[in-house]
């Protein structure tokens, strides 16, 4: 599978073998996609092994929960001492952590509350998501058929399973086509986001991206970016991005836990920009990773030291 997954997943308490990290196949979330997760990065850096923004991440996470009715019985400290605990238990430097919820075997149809709520976090090495060179030389893509769902219909600051039913359609379209990622519209017909990531586009030493309104989510790489290119002086548009400004544009790039912040130097074969790794794009990218480098000032509680 190409991953070293950690040995150890956490559930509901306690830890258990990744092999016992089983559920039934007449489980809610199977059938009704009911989960609700996180995906956090634990880096290497100058203060030793860090989860990056935990904190906001669990937020995130309660709060998709809370969109979706479901009653955590665990407390935000639970959860975010366990994430801490399972990189601890792996004996990881550096991972991927997956916090996940998700309503289990118990009553079979639509309605989901009398289903117990199962929470686990597991862990793995995972390196770049869009491939070890993404970073450096930038990635061909496209833009989809398919749109990002209407705001009455997912809520998309959730992060939700079952939303990620459009990002597959999305990602596998691209693939096939010759690409490495889609972009998505929304149903107005502006900018939204990839299969998994944000995304920001430079024009003329504005940063563009688009906001919450755009039916995207509302990522915790994407926030970090902003702070950076504010701490950088860079002048900052939130705004309805329409499709040809990113075929126009300087430069335009990725955001996300598993991207970073990955380059993009073609969409619909057309090149962006030198066809390659910007200068804002590689300035940002450099503060990103000076965080964990210790030489890029951000607030305290961004890194979670693992003692």
């Amino acid at each position: 599978m190409g991953n070293k997954f950690g040995p150890f997943v956490w559930h509901n308490g306690k830890f258990i073998r990744w092999e016992d990290a089983q559920i039934h196949v007449m489980a809610h979330v199977v059938h009704y996609g009911s989960s609700v997760f996180e995906g956090i990065r634990v880096y290497k850096t100058h203060l030793g092994s860090a989860v990056f923004r935990l904190k906001d991440h669990m937020q995130r996470l309660l709060d998709s929960a809370k969109v979706y009715r479901m009653d955590i019985k665990y407390s935000f400290e639970e959860l975010c001492q366990a994430a801490i605990e399972t990189v601890k238990k792996n004996n990881f430097t550096a991972c991927y952590l997956r916090p996940v919820i998700f309503r289990g075997f118990g009553d079979f149809g639509v309605n989901a509350f009398n289903n117990p709520l199962e929470t686990y976090i597991a862990s793995w090495e995972w390196g770049a998501y869009l491939g070890p060179e993404a970073l450096e030389q930038g990635v061909d893509v496209c833009f989809s058929s398919w749109n990002r769902s209407a705001p009455n219909t997912f809520p998309t600051l959730a992060k939700c399973g079952a939303n990620y039913m459009n990002s597959q359609l999305i990602k596998m379209e691209s693939i096939i086509n010759g690409y490495t990622e889609g972009i998505a519209l929304d149903i107005n017909g502006y900018v939204s986001e990839g299969s998994g990531e944000n995304i920001f586009v430079i024009r003329q030493g504005v940063v563009y991206t688009p906001p919450i309104s755009a039916s995207i989510l509302t990522g915790i790489t994407r926030d970090t970016i902003l702070y950076l290119s504010k701490q950088l002086g860079y002048e900052i548009r939130e705004i309805m991005l329409p499709r040809e400004l990113l075929y126009i544009a300087d430069e335009v790039f990725f955001t996300g836990t598993a991207a970073e912040v990955t380059p993009i130097r073609s969409i619909d074969k057309i090149q962006i920009g030198s066809g390659r790794r910007g200068q804002v794009t590689k300035r940002l990218q450099e503060e990103f990773f000076n965080i964990f480098k210790g030489t890029r000032a951000v607030p305290e509680h961004w890194l979670s030291v693992v003692k």
